[in-house]
């Protein structure tokens, strides 16, 4: 390249540069302007974006969660921190002290039956008192219920601790023979529950005679003041994999809390004898995250109220 031109070229590069330098500036500047914009709009959907993602759909149930499972022999899954509590004690402590005790008896009885049978000993003692074995098989029972009664008087009151503030009020009515679940919090509206034909519950997903059309529909995470009466006879609600069981008696409230620990649904059944379609009562508690929860309220026609921060 010819000398002249590379002077000339630096000559334009030299006077451009302090141009350039000012485009970028101005373009740098109509950028973050840009970018405020940007960030503004989308601040201001926020709450719309978050409403549009938290909507409600009933939530498909799980395989062995929440439900009986074929086969099943024992309880079910707990999903709730008194279940988790109870099921603990009876792992660990009821368990072990029914098997030792079943085991002792029987090898007592085998002792017996080798050692005392006419044959072995044809001439039978006459003994009719024993101090040692007297005191052992007095203080042995009252040891036994010593270690048990710690842990169950605290299990109890753990399932009886009123609601603490700002609990969730779900009130439930036992009808012949249909849940109704009300919610105060929220404007009061009330949810009829029925149970689904068998063909619908199968369609759904869901086992017959546990199905319902329309589900209990609670925020998980958070306690809930569960509050039961019955509209006609008595009728217990009952969800076995939340540990649950409370009667629902006509003319009277009875409560308890219910905490969740995870998003899911679970199902229970009327556990009192309430007439002829006593066996047609299911349970559906379905637990959502709780922007879910406030979505599913709106549909209802009710209104989100101040909750807790979930536990989960």
């Amino acid at each position: 390249m010819p000398i002249a031109l590379v002077r000339h070229a630096g000559t334009l590069f030299g006077a451009n540069r302090f141009r350039a330098t000012g485009l970028r500036a101005a373009g740098l500047k109509t950028g973050g302007h840009l970018l405020a914009s940007l960030a503004g709009a989308i601040g201001a959907m926020a709450p719309a974006l978050a409403q549009a993602a938290a909507t409600y759909v009933p939530m498909k149930p799980m395989p062995g969660k929440g439900q009986p499972v074929p086969g099943g022999y024992t309880f079910q899954d707990q999903y709730s921190p008194i279940g988790q509590e109870a099921l603990r004690m009876h792992d660990y402590v009821l368990l072990p002290v029914i098997t030792a005790i079943v085991l002792l008896v029987l090898i007592l009885l085998i002792v017996v039956m080798a050692r005392f049978n006419r044959r072995a000993n044809p001439v039978p003692s006459r003994t009719s008192h024993n101090t040692v074995i007297e005191v052992v098989w007095t203080l042995a029972p009252v040891l036994i219920l010593l270690a048990i009664v710690v842990p169950s008087i605290r299990l109890l009151a753990h399932q009886y601790q009123p609601a603490p503030k700002g609990a969730l009020t779900v009130k439930v009515t036992g009808y012949q023979w249909y849940w109704g679940y009300t919610y105060p919090d929220n404007g009061g509206f009330e949810v009829i529950s029925n149970m689904l034909e068998p063909a619908e519950a199968v369609r759904r997903g869901e086992q017959p005679q546990l199905g319902a059309d329309n589900r209990m529909v609670v925020p998980a995470g958070v306690p809930i003041r569960l509050q039961t009466t019955g509209a006609d006879v008595i009728h217990s609600f009952a969800v076995p994999s939340l540990w649950f069981k409370l009667d629902a008696v006509p003319g009277r409230i009875n409560e308890k809390v219910l905490m969740i620990n995870k998003p899911g649904v679970y199902y229970g059944q009327c556990s009192e004898l309430c007439g002829a379609r006593h066996g047609y009562m299911p349970i559906a508690v379905e637990a959502v995250p709780l922007p879910v929860f406030e979505a599913w309220v709106k549909s209802q026609g009710g209104t989100p109220a101040s909750l807790p921060t979930p536990a989960v």
